[in-house]
């Protein structure tokens, strides 16, 4: 059992505070670390540094900045596997899944580094009569990264490159369900001391870091409570957040589409990691036209979603992240059975150790379940059955979350419908699609704060414009 460490200063040292918790497998259940839950201490000694060492980061160029990032990218990529499994060890993701994404996030910071090469951090605009505006675009300073349980290192890596980039500092605290391979992130990393640090813990280190005057902004990816005290702590200090939250993201399937391919597409983008992904699809709109081989296909294709720990080659659906989370997805099940809604598939958890639960599938649900409401975060895809694609359209747009959005179809103006809903990322015939250059905000109870591409580094940056005009001659 390891015990972890905080990074402090470049210095991995032990936590001030004299309360731990234990890091369990959700495979087998055993402890795998010894985790601090947190201390201000820890916090007030990390923020120091990174206030300590933003000036001479700042003053690098950054070109040489970039070349540090995509350094420490390059050794991320190598080591992808041994990252992912221990994202394995600690939330249940399984490793083949957990080193694809790894290495594209790796990729997608050696992209966004580079766009610092060519964004405006300076640039000076000519008036009349001789004068100049000049727009200086300086970093915020110190800023905190609150990285999320389900994707521990690319949500790492996607916050913490522009903000380097641009100049910043950053105090990352991982989650404290998931700590490892953060550690391990941050060892992979040759920056300057205090140029990134790292502190364990729960809300007693999340909420003074969020407190924390020297902090000028707070990248955060969590729960919709948890954001919004965020919010309201840095709009209160009138510093800034950038908060990617909660969703409830809708499928809709048109009647022009293959109904087995676009199944087994909508198989992955609900089953992928446990269904323990923010953009996760969670209700599924289908057109009456294709439903019954729709619902047959997706009820096939869930039934190739083998359980098992992620260590294993053969495994598909690791063990959601604990006890705590299966609880929700029970829970959910359960209301929707009473209300009336049928299990296709799975719905029943299995015997023995691990938090597993397998690939589901549910139809005849409706808006009064807690399935079509509420983020579940769980293998469970739930499938309403609707007369017409614009009839989908409209029950994907009843919800008060708003981060992303899903629509198979092969008509034009369907497509072009597909604008209006109210999400911070549409897809098109393709989950998870498009490259580094995509920007977003995401709407409703989903957050705030654009992010991604040039979004990334007007967000890191604050413009201060400087207006010279000629003196007076004598």
């Amino acid at each position: 059992m390891k015990a972890l460490q905080n990074l402090i200063g470049g210095v991995w040292e032990d936590s001030r505070g004299d309360a731990f918790h234990e890091v369990v497998d959700p495979a087998t259940e055993e402890v795998v670390a010894r985790c601090p839950s947190g201390s201000p201490e820890d916090v007030r000694t990390a923020v120091a540094a990174a206030a300590r060492a933003q000036p001479a980061w700042a003053a690098l160029p950054a070109a040489e900045r970039v070349a540090r990032l995509t350094r420490w990218a390059d050794a991320v990529a190598e080591h992808a596997a041994e990252l992912a499994e221990l994202e394995c060890r600690e939330m249940g993701k399984p490793v083949a899944l957990g080193t694809g994404f790894i290495g594209a996030a790796a990729q997608q910071v050696k992209a966004a580094a580079a766009e610092a090469l060519d964004y405006p951090f300076e640039e000076t605009v000519p008036g009349p009569d001789g004068s100049s505006t000049t727009i200086l675009r300086n970093p915020v300073g110190a800023t905190a990264v609150i990285v999320p349980w389900n994707f521990p290192v690319p949500m790492a890596l996607g916050a913490i490159g522009p903000l380097l980039a641009a100049g910043n500092t950053v105090v990352v605290k991982p989650s404290e369900r998931s700590p490892m391979s953060a550690v391990r992130l941050l060892e992979l990393a040759d920056l300057p001391p205090g140029v990134v640090n790292l502190v364990h813990g729960d809300s007693r280190a999340g909420v003074p870091l969020v407190a924390d005057e020297r902090i000028g902004l707070v990248h955060f990816t969590g729960s919709v409570e948890a954001g919004r005290q965020v919010g309201a702590e840095t709009g209160g200090r009138l510093n800034r957040s950038i908060l990617e939250l909660g969703g409830k993201d809708p499928v809709v399937v048109d009647a022009d589409v293959d109904p087995a391919v676009t199944a087994a597409a909508v198989a992955f983008g609900a089953f992928a990691n446990s269904g323990q992904i923010c953009t996760s699809m969670e209700r599924i709109y289908v057109h009456k036209d294709i439903a019954e081989e729709f619902i047959d296909a997706l009820v096939d294709a869930a039934g190739t979603y083998t359980l098992g720990n992620g260590r294993d080659g053969q495994t598909v659906l690791g063990p959601l992240v604990d006890q705590r989370q299966r609880d929700i997805v029970e829970r959910h099940v359960a209301d929707a059975l009473e209300r009336g809604a049928t299990v296709r598939t799975g719905g029943k958890r299995p015997e023995g150790r691990g938090f597993f639960y397998p690939a589901t599938v549910l139809t005849d649900v409706d808006d009064s379940m807690l399935v079509m409401n509420e983020e579940t975060f769980g293998p469970l895809a739930p499938v309403a059955v609707v007369p017409s694609f614009e009839e989908g359209l409209a029950q994907a747009a009843k919800t008060r979350f708003g981060l992303a959005a899903t629509v198979y179809t092969n008509d034009p103006e369907h497509m072009a419908a597909a604008r209006a809903l109210p999400a911070g990322v549409v897809w098109v015939n393709q989950w998870q699609g498009g490259g580094p250059e995509r920007l977003y905000e995401p709407a409703g109870d989903s957050g705030m704060g654009a992010t991604g591409s040039r979004a990334a580094y007007d967000a890191a940056t604050r413009p201060v414009s400087i207006h010279t005009a000629p003196a007076a001659r004598a």
